[in-house]
């Protein structure tokens, strides 16, 4: 008596272009927040374990806890030795670090390499005894 007939027939099955619509909003915050969040996140990880990975003796590193010390001793795949003051070395666990500072020395040379450095400094020598 009070509801009139267009008001009941509205209130039929559901259609499902309705239930994709309700859903859609949903689906749009979790790509929002795959983009902004969780793939910035990643990066930073990937980025934090190659530097992790590429430590060697010589790198000044600063670890999580904020000591500043110079690589002594890369120990293994899972601890690095490094000296924070003269005499004075601590073990710690690599994945610790968070950052170098200042890159150590260059890892070893192949030996093409260290042939050209030694042919070159041949060619040097010689233009200075000829300049002289």
């Amino acid at each position: 008596m009070f509801i009139t007939p267009a008001y009941a027939q509205a209130a039929g099955a559901g259609d499902t272009n309705s239930m994709l619509m309700s859903l859609l909003p949903f689906a749009l915050i979790f790509v929002i927040m795959y983009f902004l969040i969780l793939r910035p996140q990643q990066k930073k990880v990937r980025d934090h374990a190659d530097l992790v990975k590429n430590i060697r003796r010589g790198d000044t590193v600063v670890t999580s806890g904020g000591l500043v010390g110079k690589v002594t001793k890369v120990v293994d795949d899972d601890q690095i030795e490094f000296e924070i003051s003269d005499g004075v070395r601590v073990r710690q666990m690599r994945q610790m670090i968070s950052g170098v500072r200042a890159k150590g020395e260059p890892a070893k040379d192949s030996k093409e390499s260290k042939d050209a450095a030694k042919e070159s400094a041949k060619e040097n020598a010689k233009d200075d005894a000829a300049s002289k």
